[in-house]
């Protein structure tokens, strides 16, 4: 795959926009991180940004440092980093004349040295260390800001380079999550052509047809990732670029991220909160696009669509504050400045109801979804055995608050969430 050459940009025909992603470079493969001395040349003083875990490939990326002045913020390796206030403060802190920032690490380290590379307007390079997400190329950092998880639109790395030898190594974990969040799009996806029904949002076949390409050649040699066969772990890592760049080209996180990221948020957002157990990111989007897919099964099921179920607002929002705590009172705002709690959507899905099935049968059944995640690893138990069914149920039904996206929960909790007295 030529990752570079789309680099250079799409005229789409489809949707008659022209697609940029202002990345340099894209190396994924066998000794990548030779590409850094070239990359680096030009910078004299470097801030190398990782975690002691990640740190390892800085070991490795240092040998091609050897004559420039480099400082370094390692964050520990022994509790999960979470990209808040406080980790953009201690490497804010640290780019004071500093040229570059180079980030060793995959999620949270990458979505730091985005969102301060783009507000301190330093350049950065990102030594990818786990074929863990989806948002090495992309223009969004997936940041936790005054306790409300946000993707933030920021710049772009200079240059990506993934070493398959370092990825191959990454711990299992993190490759199943990278796979999960593959596998998530085939969600998502759906989500987007349901938004556009319901809210005429901008859409673009070609952006979805590449991304959906990216899901059905990750799965045809997803066997080999459990045995970290590099070219599996490659294909793996190549669709996880490519689907980045298709979120800079769509200049929205739309293709790659719904309904199911939207589960994940929630329990992320409420562990914290809550100081509950949560499961990796690309985890908790496999297992949770099982749950969105059930959900739409569910939605299918129905004779009518003639409803919109609501609450009280103040039933509403004593929900939402127990819910979420301290970030309660940010997603009421979110939602109250989208204008969805007002928003009547009954005479949209009574009027759109054929249609809006049409689109919900296009995503694979729920059991062929948990076959696919059963070919890395991934069994839906750890979901169970992690989140108590209570929770799931919260996540399904508030989990849309989080974000400012339609999706299929919205949908789902329109028609049903009355069901069985549930609130």
């Amino acid at each position: 795959m030529n990752l570079n050459k789309l680099l250079e940009g799409v005229l789409c025909k489809e949707c008659g926009k022209t697609h940029t992603c202002p990345i340099e470079n894209i190396y994924v493969e066998a000794g990548a991180i030779s590409h850094l001395e070239k990359l680096i040349e030009s910078y004299s003083s470097i801030l190398i940004v990782a975690d002691e875990n990640t740190y390892s490939a800085g070991k490795e990326a240092e040998k091609y440092l050897k004559s420039k002045n480099v400082e370094r913020v390692i964050f520990t390796g022994s509790e999960v980093l979470i990209p808040d206030e406080r980790a953009i403060e201690r490497i804010t802190k640290a780019t004071s004349n500093m040229e570059l920032i180079l980030g060793i690490g995959s999620g949270v380290i990458q979505d730091l040295c985005k969102y301060v590379s783009h507000f301190e307007k330093i350049p950065y390079i990102i030594v990818a260390t786990a074929p863990s997400m989806d948002g090495y190329a992309s223009n969004g950092a997936a940041m936790i800001l005054k306790g409300m998880k946000e993707t933030v639109s920021c710049g772009l790395p200079r240059a990506i380079v993934a070493d398959t030898e370092i990825l191959r190594n990454a711990p299992i974990e993190m490759i199943k999550a990278g796979y999960g969040d593959i596998i998530g799009k085939l969600s998502c996806l759906n989500d987007w052509k349901l938004s556009t029904l319901v809210n005429g949002e901008y859409f673009c076949q070609y952006i979805y047809d590449s991304t959906y390409e990216m899901i059905e050649k990750t799965i045809k040699t997803a066997k080999g990732l459990l045995e970290r066969r590099e070219e599996s772990v490659r294909a793996l890592s190549e669709a996880l670029m490519q689907v980045g760049i298709m979120m800079s080209f769509a200049t929205t996180s739309r293709p790659a991220s719904g309904s199911e990221h939207h589960l994940s948020h929630f329990f992320e957002i409420t562990g914290i909160v809550h100081g509950e157990d949560y499961l990796p990111h690309g985890i908790d989007v496999a297992y949770s696009t099982v749950l969105t897919q059930r959900l739409r099964e569910e939605i299918l099921s129905l004779d009518s669509f003639d409803k919109q179920h609501s609450l009280p607002r103040n039933e509403y929002e004593a929900i939402i504050n127990r819910l979420y705590g301290s970030a309660g009172k940010g997603c009421i705002a979110l939602q109250d400045k989208m204008g969805r709690y007002k928003q009547s959507r009954r005479e949209i899905y009574s009027e759109n109801q054929d249609k809006i099935k049409e689109i919900l049968k296009e995503t694979p059944p729920s059991s062929e979804i948990e076959r696919l995640l059963m070919i890395a690893g991934l069994d839906m138990s750890q979901l169970y055995a992690t989140y108590s069914e209570e929770k799931i149920e919260n996540a399904i039904l508030y989990a849309k608050d989080l974000k400012d996206r339609y999706t299929v929960l919205w949908l789902y909790y329109d028609l049903l969430g009355d069901k069985n007295g549930q609130k």
